[in-house]
């Protein structure tokens, strides 16, 4: 499965989801994570901005959780 086919599913399955995002990251607040909607994009930024690192590394982090979360 591409990673784009699974953040299509993860996006899509964001409400059911938000509690394994908690348990990666967190630091985020439950009005942070739905502000996110499921986007990727938004994921990113936001490690980048709670815990002081660079853009390469929040990707890598949501790549590979990404690619091993279950719901």
């Amino acid at each position: 499965m591409s990673n784009n086919a699974t953040w299509d599913q993860i996006k899509g399955a964001w409400r059911q989801i938000t509690g394994k995002v908690r348990e990666e990251w967190g630091e985020f607040t439950d009005d942070e994570i739905m502000e996110m909607n499921g986007e990727r994009e938004q994921l990113v930024g936001k490690i980048q901005q709670k815990y002081g690192m660079a853009r390469d590394d929040a990707q890598r982090q949501v790549d590979n959780w990404s690619r091993r979360v279950n719901w």
